[in-house]
């Protein structure tokens, strides 16, 4: 499914694969890239894509709770916060492939939970990264 129109489009230029570096076209992010041991890397003193794709995929998800509550008119806590867990690995039935998986864990200091639960579903069907991710990766999402 496309945009209709492109509000923001993001840039970013990256040199050397999982160990490289990564920079957006604004000069805003400028991260050294480490390959993980677990990924027959050195563990350098990098970030690697999956923990921007968790950065980014949480606190896009918080961003999208707030339009929902906005949208119902209720309050969310300051301090709403999500801890996700992106993993990789091969995936099944495809040789050489890998893929990842995503469980989010999201924190509502003072909300009924079930308020919560009803909440994280409606931001789920409304974030532009479960959008993108609906139907081709693994996504759980909890409410602590």
């Amino acid at each position: 499914m496309a945009i209709d129109k492109a509000l923001y489009t993001a840039q970013a230029t990256s040199t050397g694969g999982r160990a490289g570096t990564t920079e957006s076209s604004d000069g805003r992010l400028k991260a050294q890239l480490s390959t993980p041991k677990e990924l027959g890397g050195d563990s350098g003193p990098g970030t690697n894509p999956e923990q921007l794709f968790a950065a980014g995929y949480s606190a896009c998800f918080i961003g999208a709770m707030k339009a929902v509550a906005g949208m119902q008119k209720i309050k969310l806590p300051a301090d709403v916060s999500i801890k996700a867990d992106v993993s990789i690995g091969p995936m099944s039935g495809k040789p050489g492939a890998f893929g990842i998986a995503v469980a989010m864990v999201v924190s509502v200091p003072g909300m009924d939970k079930a308020a919560a639960e009803a909440l994280v579903k409606t931001a789920h069907e409304v974030c532009p990264y479960s959008n993108a991710t609906r139907g081709n990766i693994d996504v759980a999402l909890s409410v602590a």
